[in-house]
């Protein structure tokens, strides 16, 4: 596969388009406990016959995201960490970082810094997922500086350690916060 027959938000304005496209509706969703905005914003990408690259990305989000609503419903998750880890669950790296940005926006103190820090975190797997290792490694140098220091609080909801040693390693395998294997998630 060349690079013109991948996913590429970074370096392809209709990839970046439909990725942010299906992010925002994704965040609606989860507003409201309803798929329906993203299948339809979805539907109208897939309607103009987009390359299969772009459609295979499109149906795997569709995928994830259905689980991750269904999760967030079954175990009554309410809380924005917990619903950005359910959402990273899903390797929905991009997805973890736009729904937790508006709460890292109004936050104050610590809890601001930890989810500046979790942004960061959830950019090193996006920048991972390109290949762009010196990115992924200037990001996750940033996001392991924020983590060390508010270990105590990530600690509340999940295991503070594992994410900081995977982001030292640049490991492209990025912990599991929920339960099952996400190891087959979207890329």
């Amino acid at each position: 596969m060349n690079a013109i027959d991948r996913f590429d938000p970074f370096n392809d304005r209709f990839c970046r388009d439909v990725r942010n496209a299906l992010a925002e509706n994704f965040k609606t969703a989860i507003e409201k406990n309803d798929l329906q905005p993203v299948k339809r914003v979805a539907q109208a990408f897939l309607n103009d016959s987009p390359p299969p690259y772009v459609s295979d990305y499109i149906h795997r989000r569709l995928i994830a995201y259905e689980a991750v609503l269904a999760e967030l419903v079954a175990n009554t998750v309410a809380d924005p960490l917990d619903t950005a880890l359910v959402i990273w669950g899903q390797r929905l790296f991009f997805e973890t970082h736009e729904y937790i940005e508006p709460y890292w926006m109004v936050a104050v103190g610590q809890k601001k810094l930890l989810f500046q820090a979790l942004i960061r975190a959830a950019g090193t797997y996006v920048h991972l997922e390109q290949g762009n290792r010196s990115a992924a490694r200037r990001m996750a140098s940033k996001a392991v500086a924020g983590l060390i220091h508010l270990k105590d609080q990530l600690a509340v909801y999940t295991d503070p350690q594992a994410l900081i040693d995977k982001l030292q390693a640049l490991d492209p395998i990025p912990p599991c916060f929920t339960t099952g294997d996400k190891d087959d998630g979207p890329q």
